[in-house]
């Protein structure tokens, strides 16, 4: 599937590249790859708030301490950078928000009134990937992660949002076109009790919480795999596993049952009856790295991307100079509308600028001839059928169905 393949296609598309200079695992995106970043992220950012989800913004870096407290160091240590020393202090740039987000819950109290509190951020992460690990955007040493920590006032609440977390993954998937068991499985990670190096110690938690993601699971019809050994240090999770196409799995969004980051940060709330009592927490990834994703689906449409998401959605083609003024008409008028839209007034065959727009996968390209300038209307060229005879009113109210629906 070389010709799906994102680490050639991403390039060729003018979509990212990595600089050997910049470093290994440091993406550069392009003009067009940024505004697809952009666009992914401004669609989880609504999705999440309309949802409950409130978006916060905190540091890329933090001391040491923080990630002492909260047993990412050492536990996580080798995917960690090497601490900077600032001022006699030692500072991390941080792998993870959840220390963040915990500490950013722990600046006032909070009743059950509050719970369940959604903190989502997009936020920029910095892991240690050996140079054998790192592949296109999909392995990186840096990462835009869609992240966020519900914290709750019971088991029962926290499980009642992890099942609506999952609900937001496939609804976020069937946005993408994406289907479970062709594009994507469920796999059920646990930890493994003898292991208390790599996982929090509390063999009756884990067993609960296994239990309790294994059973929801069941509850919502869906197949999943068990994995041993792939569990996060502090808990069990729910991964939704994806395959590039070189055969290659990867986790692209996941869930995460949570019972001893409460216990270390004291996460605590108010209860109806005035007493102080230890929260609950959910870790989870909507839409996980937007540069995995990125990766995932630049493969899944073979660079063609929908309309809403295409950074350039129409090329204007006038078939000679003598319609070039009306082709510039149209095209000011689309840009007017927020319809990201180029031009091609180069002296070429129209031949060669069509093959020229379909080679860059633009989803309309709109030829002007005699017949579109003498009728004031165009002809437009999507990816299933041909459009004649429309206004320029008439297609924009197209184009807008279009990206407003995703379809």
């Amino acid at each position: 599937m070389e010709e799906r393949d994102h680490k050639k296609l991403g390039p060729q598309l003018g979509l990212f590249y990595i600089d050997p200079i910049v470093g290994k695992g440091l993406p550069m995106f392009l003009p067009k790859g940024a505004i697809i970043k952009r666009l992914l992220e401004q669609y989880i950012i609504e999705e999440e708030t309309r949802r409950g989800y409130q978006h916060v913004h905190t540091p890329d870096i933090a001391r040491l301490e923080l990630y002492k407290k909260s047993g990412h160091y050492p536990h996580y240590q080798d995917s960690m950078y090497a601490p900077i020393e600032i001022d006699d202090e030692q500072y991390m740039l941080r792998p993870m928000t959840c220390p963040h987000h915990f500490q950013l819950y722990l600046s006032e109290p909070h009743s059950y009134r509050d719970l369940p509190m959604r903190i989502a951020e997009l936020a920029q992460l910095y892991r240690y990937e050996q140079s054998g690990e790192l592949m296109g955007l999909q392995r990186l040493r840096t990462f835009c992660l869609a992240d966020a920590h519900i914290i709750c006032a019971s088991e029962e609440q926290a499980i009642e949002e992890i099942d609506h977390a999952l609900d937001l993954i496939e609804d976020i998937t069937k946005v993408f076109g994406l289907s479970l068991g062709e594009d994507y499985r469920y796999r059920l990670s646990l930890g493994d009790r003898n292991n208390s190096e790599k996982y929090f110690k509390n063999d009756l938690a884990w067993e609960k919480g296994e239990n309790l993601l294994r059973e929801l699971m069941k509850k919502r019809g869906r197949k999943f795999e068990e994995a041993p050994n792939e569990a996060a240090f502090y808990g069990p999770k729910i991964d939704i596993q994806m395959k590039n196409t070189n055969g290659k799995e990867d986790t692209a969004f996941t869930v995460q049952y949570d019972f001893g980051m409460p216990e270390r940060f004291d996460l605590s709330y108010t209860n109806q009856d005035g007493v102080k009592q230890r929260a609950f927490v959910v870790h989870r990834s909507s839409i996980g790295a937007i540069e995995r994703l990125m990766a995932f689906l630049i493969e899944h449409y073979a660079g063609a991307f929908p309309l809403w998401l295409a950074p350039v959605q129409v090329l204007i083609l006038p078939i000679s100079d003598t319609h070039n003024d009306y082709a510039k008409q149209i095209f000011d008028e689309l840009k007017r509308m927020g319809i990201r839209t180029e031009i091609n007034l180069d002296n070429e065959t129209l031949g060669k600028k069509i093959r020229a727009g379909k080679t860059q996968k633009i989803p309309y390209l709109v030829v002007i001839g005699d017949k579109e300038v003498s009728s004031q209307t165009l002809t437009a060229e999507g990816r299933t059928e041909k459009l004649e005879g429309l206004t320029v009113a008439d297609f924009i109210t197209r184009l807008q169905t279009e990206i407003k629906e995703k379809k």
